[in-house]
């Protein structure tokens, strides 16, 4: 509770208690009340209780000890690439992937003062570089913090006019900030993809079309990757995703996360997967979901 700013505290308490009396309806999700990971929580369980998280590891380990039924993490912005790293936290969490979400993405500069005076904006990096160029424009200095919320808490707490915080319109309602500016950011299709998490054995919920997001380390061989996704190809599956990551820096083993459309039991998927699995040291499912946007 100490992590937060003063002006968050009493609000993350409520919701702490609300979700640990019900944990069948908790929905975790990191960063402060008033975060875009509340926003989107709310979104997709509107009958859920949200329990805030400082960083993605605790909305992980909620999940995962009972705490919450489900957490939900942004793992990808449009404009700025990757958010979390979900293929470090993800596999040894033993939590699985059971949906996505897409949120339109709406900054708001808020302070305790005005406009007149600012040199600094407070937010998590990621909107920080989704503003980059109104920043700059105008003359204001990005400070790094843990996320969009908890910036504006702090910003409140601070009371300084020449700072302000980045954090979406709510915010600047619950903790008490001036609503300076809105939609900032520098393209007006910025949006973030979300996917929530839940213990394993939960079956795919919805009637498709189905996404499967999956992880695996290729042989240390020439064209290693190519014949591994030879079976994609000559099977007809689309593949929408697919990002190379170094465990451990070694430089040495490449592992990719790739999200493919189709789901196991499918005679296409299930081919492409096996041939997958021939050309790599092994291949780990995170989950099947049913697609939140149809993709090809």
């Amino acid at each position: 509770m100490e992590n937060y700013a003063a002006p968050a505290r009493p609000i993350v308490e409520a919701m702490t208690a609300a979700a640990l009396a019900e944990p069948a309806r908790a929905v975790a999700f990191q960063g402060a009340p008033g975060a875009n990971s509340h926003v989107a929580a709310t979104e997709v369980f509107p009958d859920g209780l949200p329990l805030p998280c400082f960083d993605f590891a605790d909305a992980l380990d909620a999940v995962k000890s009972g705490k919450a039924d489900r957490a939900i993490i942004p793992i990808e912005n449009s404009l700025h690439g990757r958010v979390a790293d979900i293929h470090f936290l993800l596999p040894e969490s033993g939590l699985v992937i059971t949906g996505e979400h897409f949120l339109s993405i709406r900054h708001a500069l808020m302070a305790t003062g005005g406009r007149d005076g600012l040199v600094e904006a407070m937010s998590h990096p990621q909107a920080l570089g989704q503003c980059r160029h109104w920043l700059r424009a105008h003359g204001i200095r990005p400070i790094a913090y843990a996320d969009t919320a908890g910036a504006a808490a702090r910003v409140a707490e601070m009371a300084d006019p020449r700072v302000a915080a980045l954090a979406p319109p709510r915010a600047a309602e619950l903790y008490g900030l001036n609503l300076l500016a809105e939609d900032i950011s520098d393209a007006d299709s910025n949006m973030t993809r979300f996917v929530a998490l839940a213990r394993g054995g939960q079956p795919p919920v919805g009637d498709g079309p189905w996404m499967t997001s999956l992880i695996f380390e290729v042989k240390n061989i020439p064209a290693a990757l190519y014949k591994a996704m030879g079976g994609f190809a000559t099977n007809g599956v689309n593949m929408t995703k697919l990002e190379s990551y170094q465990r451990g820096g070694s430089f040495a083993a490449t592992e990719f996360y790739c999200d493919v459309v189709g789901r196991p039991g499918e005679a296409a998927f299930d081919r492409a997967i096996e041939e997958l699995g021939f050309h790599s040291k092994w291949v780990r499912m995170l989950g099947t979901y049913a697609q939140a946007r149809e993709r090809g």
